[in-house]
C-alpha cells in the first residue's frame, strides 16, 4: 500500500481523476493538492451550465434524497472522482475514503514525495477551459 501525492496545478481534472481512481481501487492511499487549480476543458459557458443543471436537481418525493454537489473546490473535485468508482460497492467505499483532496498545499504532505501524472499541457490541447475556481465561483462558492 503506497500514498502518492498529486499537485493538480494545471492539470485536467478528468485524466487525473481516472488515474487515481485505478490508484485508489489497488489499494494505495492518493492526497491531491492544489484541486482548485485543475482545468475542466470545453467552452466555458457549456461548463456552467452543465454543472448549474446538476445542481438543480431535485427528487420531487423528497428533495433530501437529491444529489448532492458541493462549491467548495476540493469536495468539488473529490466527486468527480468519487464518479469514476463504484462507490456503491465495499471496495469503492473503502478506495473512497483513501482519497484526500486539498485546497492548496499543506504543510504536513510537504514530507511526501510528489507522484507526477503524465497528461498533456491542457492549454496546447484545447482553446477553451476553465479552473475549478473560476467554475465554482460561477456557482455560488465565496471563498
Amino acid at each position: 500500500m503506497a500514498e502518492y501525492l498529486i499537485d493538480g496545478k494545471g492539470k485536467i481534472v478528468g485524466r487525473v481523476g481516472s488515474n487515481v481512481a485505478k490508484k485508489l481501487l489497488s489499494g494505495d492511499s492518493v492526497f491531491i493538492v492544489n484541486a482548485e487549480e485543475m482545468i475542466i476543458s470545453g467552452h466555458p459557458k457549456d461548463i456552467v451550465a452543465k454543472y448549474k443543471r446538476l445542481y438543480e436537481l431535485k427528487d420531487k418525493a423528497n428533495p433530501e434524497h437529491s444529489p448532492y454537489w458541493s462549491r467548495r473546490p476540493d469536495l468539488f473535485v473529490k466527486r468527480i472522482v468519487r464518479g469514476m468508482l463504484p462507490y456503491k460497492k465495499a471496495k469503492g467505499k473503502e478506495a473512497y475514503k483513501r482519497l484526500k483532496v486539498y485546497i492548496g498545499f499543506p504543510e504536513e504532505l510537504k514530507k511526501l514525495k510528489e507522484h507526477n501524472v503524465t497528461t498533456k499541457n491542457a492549454e496546447e490541447i484545447y482553446e477553451n477551459t476553465m479552473t475549478v475556481k473560476q467554475v465554482v465561483t460561477k456557482l455560488g462558492y465565496a471563498g
